[in-house]
């Protein structure tokens, strides 16, 4: 009795009161799958951030491109009715540009927030399906 060790002695009363197993090895996997997971739901929010940064780059340059060009275009000669309709006109193009820019960043926002949850919601719906066989397991 002298030999035995503490956790022995704990195992020994574990097999007396007919404790579970554990299985270590499986346990350290389901996370290792719930880390991985994390690391790819990081990354598809990373990339999505990635994405909006270089549209809103993408953006930045061609608003700059298009102010030059209109600036350089803009000669307001005329009537006072047709330099209304020329302001008219230029405001209207920078308000569908924006429109657009608006919508196209929205959904690079939206696609990057959607995706990076559903790895993770995956993972939880493997690991309840885990947990599940590793009980049935135990009953067989």
């Amino acid at each position: 009795m002298a030999d035995k060790t503490i956790l022995d002695m704990f195992a020994d009363m574990g097999k007396q009161m007919r404790m579970p197993q554990i299985d270590y090895e499986a346990l350290l996997e389901s996370h290792r799958k719930n880390i991985d997971a994390m690391q790819r739901s990081a990354a598809v929010l990373a990339e999505g951030g990635r994405a909006v940064f270089a549209k809103q780059q993408e953006i930045l340059s061609e608003v700059m491109q298009e102010t030059r060009q209109l600036i350089a275009d803009f000669k307001p000669t005329g009537s006072a009715q047709e330099v209304a309709a020329k302001q008219a006109e230029l405001a209207r193009r920078a308000f569908e540009a924006t429109v657009k820019n608006t919508k196209d960043i929205a959904e690079l926002i939206q696609k990057s927030s959607s995706e990076a949850p559903k790895i993770i919601f995956e993972r939880m719906r493997e690991s309840v399906a885990e947990a599940r066989a590793a009980i049935e397991s135990r009953k067989a």
